[in-house]
């Protein structure tokens, strides 16, 4: 029994070496555990992981072989007796100094890594990422003119099992953010409304959008490519639809890509002024009001109009949607939002808003022939 009991503890042993070694070739390509990431801190956050990792499986292999030894060795059919002794005071020392010794060398490497992960000085690049239900929306702090909402690009039909998932369902975005390779990238994480969560988990950084507060992360990229994340805390109806797509350039490329922004900005509020002051027709305005609904609305509303009752109210029929002395109050829940439907006035142009209002008082049998354009939103706006 006795030349059983050591090599079962010798095969033991083998095997968790053997083990150990397949695990750290693997370790990079297994999906049950953290990923080494694609910039320094998470990296360190990776091998941070490891090491607690093999001190715990090396603590335990200890513990359970001394355990099981002791349990075929010393068992009573082999005439084994209990020692009878109350106190010894070298074990008692040894058993709480080791654990200490090893508490310390798992809390130093531990601090300092934390340490790194909130030290979000000398950023070259800083940008406010705000969180609203249910889309992101990315600011660049040192080019004002550089903004935009980042939204769910995957098809209706993939959610709703009419067409076959693609390899990124639910992790695809209309507009990602871009961020420089080799620079600091700082991240100040806020949200509009309810808490939401910024995780990208290949810069190790999962930050609480909370309102009213900004929380504070950052990452260095070190190679160009695209990164995906989610909204990481429940937020509500369509928690699961808020994707996070960051794609990483050199920066040559970087800063082209901001200069192609500013322009694209300017230019835009170029034709908000021009469409200001001129009218769509009616078809223009239902092309690009179901365009918007479909992107926007369609999700709490649905396609047919009914709506999600009584959380989500239906437009088709509605005395909002159908009066015409509720237009104003149409266009007033599209820009500043009411109850649980959130507010678009930053998402919008104004003739996106006079569009989609239009859209929806004219579809679904509604058939109001009402138009309304974008000077009419600009009017309301300014009489608020």
């Amino acid at each position: 029994m006795k030349r059983i009991s050591t090599l079962l503890i010798g095969a033991m042993l083998a095997f968790s070496n053997s083990a150990i070694a397949q695990t750290l070739t693997a370790a990079e390509r297994s999906d049950l555990n953290l990923r080494p990431g694609a910039t320094d801190i998470s990296t360190q956050v990776y091998d941070l992981h490891m090491m607690m990792f093999w001190i715990c499986v090396v603590i335990g292999v200890l513990v359970f072989s001394v355990m099981f030894y002791s349990m075929v060795m010393h068992r009573k059919s082999k005439g084994a007796k209990p020692a009878n002794f109350h106190e010894n005071v070298k074990v008692e020392v040894i058993w709480t100094v080791i654990p200490f010794i090893i508490l310390i060398a798992m809390a130093w490497p531990a601090a300092t890594t934390l340490i790194a992960m909130e030290d979000t000085s000398e950023a070259e690049v800083t940008i406010l990422v705000t969180g609203s239900q249910w889309k992101w929306h990315y600011k660049y702090q040192d080019n004002p003119e550089v903004e935009f909402f980042s939204l769910l690009a995957t098809q209706r039909e993939q959610i709703n099992n009419k067409f076959a998932k693609g390899e990124n369902y639910l992790l695809e975005v209309d507009r990602p953010l871009v961020i420089p390779t080799g620079k600091k990238v700082r991240f100040l994480v806020t949200s509009d409304d309810v808490i939401h969560s910024w995780w990208v988990p290949d810069f190790a950084v999962k930050k609480d959008a909370n309102p009213g507060f900004i929380n504070k992360a950052w990452a260095n990229v070190n190679e160009p490519g695209v990164y995906r994340g989610q909204c990481a805390e429940l937020c509500g109806k369509d928690h699961g639809f808020m994707p996070i797509v960051v794609i990483a350039k050199e920066p040559a490329e970087f800063d082209a890509w901001i200069q192609e922004q500013e322009t694209a900005a300017i230019r835009a509020k170029e034709e908000e002024q021009r469409l200001l002051s001129m009218n769509m027709s009616m078809e223009e305005s239902m092309t690009l009001g179901k365009k918007v609904y479909d992107t926007a609305c369609v999700a709490c509303h649905q396609p047919n109009g009914g709506g999600l009752p009584p959380m989500f109210p239906a437009l088709a029929g509605s005395k909002i949607a159908i009066e015409k002395q509720h237009i104003p109050t149409h266009i007033d829940y599209i820009i500043n939002g009411k109850n649980t439907m959130p507010a678009f006035g930053k998402q919008l142009t104004m003739s996106e808003i006079a569009a989609v209002v239009t859209y929806e008082r004219n579809a679904w049998g509604n058939n109001t022939g009402d138009l309304v354009q974008a000077k009419d939103v600009n009017a309301f706006i300014n009489g608020q």
